[in-house]
């Protein structure tokens, strides 16, 4: 992969307010390239990337079409081999049988060593859609055809899941029907059978959806969700997701937006998401971080990804994986335009306190 300057690449992600004193997060900036160009696809518009580790390199999946909703939207895919991203192919869509055609959403992949699985979901909204599963036996160059999942079963709505000690894949999940509600999904053979939990939250007080999984070495799992109280929430369990505790807020803000986060080999937990900036629209997803913490209570700032002084500007929906060598993967939406892939090293990464709930830089 390419690599770039952490200074000149601070200056192309629009990060010119550092002046002299560039973010020390900067250092542990391996690569950071848009995977396709315009001139590569035959959308106009993109969303929610997913990325897994291949044999032979790296696989991401988002959706695309000519806006999100419309009934074009397709699950769309780029392999890294030999060093390059191929031209993005379409994998699955949402046409029926009988003819009509709605949006895909959300893909999610997970490389679970015998195949590769693909979730996604179809449907006209968030309300209505249903999920779907194909996998692949070859890395991603071949795929079954569409698996629709058992009714009352979304798979992993966002991110990605984790298999458990006890063999199980754990699926994080939520619904948008009766309020935003968040559950987990889990399947002991891959996609063929299910249990659930009940919602962890009524939905009625606080919207709640897209959990992202840590394992932390004492065995306990935690889920870190988006809502709409202007803030991260969190829930833990000791049963391997069998009972999650009551939602409390982290000390990391977010603007409602898409957030995705890994355990890493180290124990550390690394967290991909949009600080809100008191100094802009709280909706705005214009400022991408990264933050890592050792217990998953206390969080300290660790890179800068994004920070465009444009409001209207959109880097979201990240997802990130550590891959076999070690290093940090990364992608997300680019203005609606691109997905993004960056590399972070995490040996490199240097970790500055967030005190008062402020990013380090807004100090």
């Amino acid at each position: 992969m390419k690599k770039i300057n952490a200074f000149i690449l601070l200056l192309l992600i629009g990060n010119a307010s550092f002046g002299e004193n560039p973010y020390k997060g900067s250092a542990a900036l391996v690569t950071s390239e848009l995977i396709f160009g315009a001139q590569d696809v035959p959308f106009a518009s993109c969303h929610a990337s997913t990325i897994a580790e291949i044999t032979d390199g790296l696989i991401v999946a988002w959706f695309g079409g000519t806006k999100e909703k419309n009934p074009d939207v397709a699950i769309w895919s780029s392999r890294y081999l030999d060093g390059k991203w191929t031209i993005p192919i379409e994998l699955a869509n949402g046409k029926q049988v009988k003819g009509k055609r709605f949006p895909t959403w959300n893909p999610v992949l997970y490389n679970a060593g015998s195949e590769l699985l693909l979730f996604y979901k179809v449907g006209p909204n968030c309300s209505d859609w249903w999920g779907e599963l194909i996998t692949s036996k070859d890395n991603g160059l071949t795929w079954t055809k569409p698996r629709r999942l058992p009714k009352g079963i979304w798979g992993p709505i966002k991110n990605k899941p984790v298999m458990l000690s006890n063999g199980e894949l754990l699926c994080p999940s939520s619904t948008e029907i009766k309020g935003d509600r968040v559950h987990l999904e889990t399947t002991s053979d891959l996609g063929l059978t299910w249990n659930k939990t009940k919602p962890l939250n009524s939905g009625k007080r606080l919207s709640i959806i897209q959990p992202t999984i840590l394992i932390h070495t004492n065995g306990e799992l935690q889920i870190l969700c988006r809502s709409n109280s202007k803030v991260i929430l969190t829930s833990w369990s000791s049963n391997n997701g069998i009972s999650w505790s009551p939602f409390e807020p982290t000390t990391l803000p977010n603007p409602d937006s898409g957030i995705d986060a890994v355990t890493l080999t180290n124990g550390l937990n690394l967290l991909v998401y949009n600080h809100f900036n008191p100094k802009y629209d709280w909706e705005s997803r214009n400022i991408l971080n990264i933050a890592v913490s050792k217990d998953g209570l206390n969080w300290d700032a660790a890179v800068l990804l994004e920070n465009d002084p444009d409001p209207d500007s959109e880097y979201s929906y990240p997802a990130v994986i550590q891959t076999d060598d070690g290093l940090v993967h990364i992608t997300y939406t680019w203005n609606r335009r691109s997905i993004k892939h960056v590399i972070i090293d995490p040996k490199l990464l240097i970790l500055v306190p967030i005190y008062n709930s402020i990013w380090p830089e807004e100090l």
